[in-house]
């Protein structure tokens, strides 16, 4: 089945099941992550305290754990419901905001691979680089390293080391399980502009998950939904409209999206 069939039929069972995704995220973003999946089909349900998180998960589809902001009581809810998560088969998508600003957040997410089996760990380069042992450049939450012709390598060869799904989003995005590399090109700068954007590419990567064993194949269709989305929402700014009607229509672009879409507008390319 070629890639676009696979996205397609991720799609539409998004619409069909509507899962539940379980996010441990950040409360800069969890509105918009919130809104995202259920503009694509899914069901979100955000919850951090300690007391629940093994009961919610053992409802959900997918668990979603972001550390945009972290402390240590949400550090032992992600690890509680990571391993909750493991024991019972849900799978769980790994977010490392900003890993490389502080001390504190790479011990984190060093601690979290350590002790939970992600299914996908979605980054930006910097934060990829350094969760592979690389040296890379940040300024707080945000990457300042450029994308390199690497980035396929450097997804391929963290992937091994974790046996887990790999992302690296960019300008080109590339997502590998360790053998295969699915490449995409989709995607508009003003992306950029929003914050969360990543954030919410990775629960639409939940979303998907929700209704796959096919792990590979759901980070590549989170990731290509929001590239084709943001094109949508540019091509539909009027005038001098800028970030916060983006915004908006980004979201617009994610309700209507369409397996055509797929077909029409995305740039996907699997090795």
């Amino acid at each position: 089945m070629e890639i676009n069939e696979k996205f397609k039929e991720l799609l539409k069972g998004v619409k069909e099941n509507k899962p539940l995704v379980h996010h441990i995220t950040n409360y800069v973003t969890t509105n918009d992550c919130a809104n995202i999946v259920l503009a694509i089909g899914g069901s979100p349900v955000m919850a951090d305290a300690i007391e629940e998180v093994e009961d919610m998960v053992s409802i959900a589809s997918a668990l979603v754990i972001n550390i945009g902001t972290l402390n240590d009581v949400k550090v032992e809810s992600m690890i509680r419901a990571g391993k909750k998560a493991n024991e019972i088969g849900v799978p769980v998508i790994l977010d490392p905001v900003g890993v490389g600003a502080t001390p504190y957040r790479k011990e984190t997410a060093l601690r979290l691979i350590k002790e939970i089996k992600f299914s996908i760990i979605r980054g930006n380069m910097a934060e990829i680089k350094i969760l592979n042992g690389m040296s890379a450049l940040s300024k707080g939450v945000d990457s300042e390293e450029t994308q390199s012709d690497n980035g396929k390598d450097i997804a391929k060869e963290l992937a091994q080391k974790l046996n887990t799904v790999v992302a690296v989003t960019g300008k080109v995005d590339y997502i590998s399980d360790g053998t295969g590399v699915i490449t995409l090109n989709n995607g508009h700068e003003m992306l950029s502009n929003v914050t969360g954007t990543g954030c919410m590419s990775t629960s639409l990567i939940g979303t998907y998950c929700g209704v796959t064993k096919d792990y590979l194949v759901a980070a590549a269709a989170g990731i290509i939904t929001m590239g084709i989305a943001g094109e949508i929402a540019h091509n539909n700014l009027i005038g001098n409209e800028g970030s916060g009607s983006f915004r908006v229509k980004l979201m617009d672009a994610i309700y209507r999206f369409s397996q055509e879409d797929f077909d029409n507008i995305g740039k996907a390319y699997e090795e």
